[in-house]
């Protein structure tokens, strides 16, 4: 479960540093990625919902 929150946590980084690229100097290629990112991190997070249940029975 460590791994998967190590993951989320940098897949987050690179999700905020690209969002910020698109609001602040309106990169739209920041913003595909900041879309990629965001995508992936909602895999992970069901990924740790279900490990998360899995670890509380």
């Amino acid at each position: 479960m460590k791994e998967l929150v190590e993951k989320i946590n940098a897949e987050f980084e690179v999700f905020a540093a690209n969002a910020a690229a698109q609001v602040e100097k309106n990169n739209k290629a920041a913003g595909t990625r900041a879309r990629k990112s965001a995508l992936e991190i909602s895999k992970l997070m069901k990924a740790f919902r279900k490990v998360s249940v899995e670890a509380a029975k």
